[in-house]
C-alpha cells in the first residue's frame, strides 16, 4: 500500500496515533492505579476490622485474667486465713475433753478436792500440766486410780508423791501429770 498523503499530514496522523496510544495507555494505567488503590483500600478495611476484633478479644481476655487474678488473690487470702485458723485449732487445748476423762478414771471411793491446770511457760513438748488433789478410801483404790491414769495415752509423766502411799486408808492424795 502506497501512502500518497503529504508529509505534514503523515506526521499529523502519526502524532494522532501516538497521542491516541498514549491516551489509551494513560487510561489503562490510571484505571490500574484506581483498581489497585481500591484493592488496597479493601484490604486495609478488612485488616482494620480484624484488628478491632482482636483488640476486643484481647480486652475480654485481660478482663478475665484480672478477674481470675482477683479470685486467685481472694482464694490465697482465704487459704492463708484458713491455714492460720487450722494452726490455731491444732495448737489449742480442749480442756473439756480432759475434764470429761478424769471423772471416768476415778474409781469408786475416790473424789477430787482440787484441780490445778498450768500452761507451759516455754515451748515444751507437753501442752499443759495438771495437778489433782483428792481423797481415797484406801491404798488399793488409789493404786487403781494410778493404773487408770497410766492407761490413758494422752497423759504422761504421772507422779504420785511418796506421802500418798504411807497411810493404808483415808488418804489425802496429790498427783501431777502432763498432757501430750
Amino acid at each position: 500500500m502506497i501512502n500518497l498523503l503529504p508529509s505534514e499530514q503523515k506526521e499529523e496522523t502519526f502524532l494522532r496515533e501516538r497521542l491516541t496510544l498514549v491516551l489509551i495507555l494513560g487510561i489503562l494505567f490510571f484505571s490500574f492505579l484506581i483498581s489497585l488503590s481500591l484493592i488496597l483500600l479493601s484490604i486495609k478495611i478488612a485488616l482494620l476490622g480484624n484488628l478491632e476484633v482482636q483488640r476486643i478479644s484481647l480486652e475480654e481476655r485481660e478482663r478475665e485474667i484480672s478477674f481470675n487474678q482477683e479470685i486467685k488473690e481472694i482464694i490465697k487470702n482465704s487459704n492463708l486465713t484458713f491455714s492460720k485458723l487450722d494452726s490455731f485449732y491444732q495448737k489449742r487445748l480442749d480442756l473439756t475433753l480432759v475434764l470429761e476423762k478424769i471423772p471416768k478414771l476415778l474409781p469408786p471411793g475416790t473424789y477430787l478436792t482440787n484441780f490445778n491446770f498450768n500452761l507451759p511457760q516455754k515451748k515444751e513438748k507437753f501442752r499443759a500440766q495438771i495437778s489433782l488433789s483428792g481423797f481415797s478410801e484406801s491404798r488399793e483404790v488409789l493404786l487403781s486410780f494410778k493404773e487408770n491414769l497410766g492407761k490413758e495415752a494422752e497423759f504422761a509423766e504421772i507422779y504420785f508423791p511418796p506421802e500418798n502411799w504411807v497411810k493404808p486408808s483415808d488418804i489425802n492424795f496429790t498427783v501431777t501429770f502432763k498432757l501430750k
